[in-house]
């Protein structure tokens, strides 16, 4: 199978934003069905299966996009441009920030396939919940960075 295309940089930024968006909206869906206290349900694992995925292949493109290009090219017009702030405030927040998605994004899948008799034994229901709606905002707040690091691109 020929992957050539991913060293087409646009490619590799659509599949790792498209990714992302992916996994925020699961976990949005996951918030719903949380609220609505639907647990042990399938929708909720299928939703929490699709967020950890969407995340995990974002995570994937984007750490090939930045290790291939964004360190020998566009860290350097970053930094040198009119908007070196965001690499050093916004990249750097963002890389942290993923990496503990990624593990709370885990928690909240285990989560999901727990009985709803084991939430209410053990009283999750209200933490799930705000786990969920925790890693829904850290994902649109990680794409808010990653706009703002692109625009700082585009000035340089």
């Amino acid at each position: 199978m020929d992957f050539s295309f991913l060293t087409y940089k646009p490619v590799l930024i659509g599949l790792h934003l498209g990714f992302a968006i992916l996994g925020i909206d699961a976990f949005l869906w996951l918030t719903g069905e949380f609220l609505a206290n639907t647990f042990g349900k399938l929708r909720v694992k299928i939703a929490a299966v699709i967020g950890v995925a969407g995340f995990a292949l974002s995570w994937l493109a984007g750490g090939y996009y930045y290790v291939v290009y964004y360190g020998k090219l566009v860290k350097p017009v970053i930094k040198e441009g009119v908007a070196p702030w965001a690499h050093a405030i916004f990249m750097e927040t963002k890389e942290h920030i993923f990496l503990f998605v990624i593990p709370l994004a885990v928690t909240a899948l285990l989560l999901a396939f727990l009985k709803r008799e084991e939430i209410k034994e053990y009283n999750l229901s209200r933490l799930a919940t705000v786990l969920v709606v925790l890693i829904a905002l850290l994902g649109l707040l990680i794409g808010a960075m990653g706009y703002i690091i692109s625009a700082a691109a585009r000035w340089g």
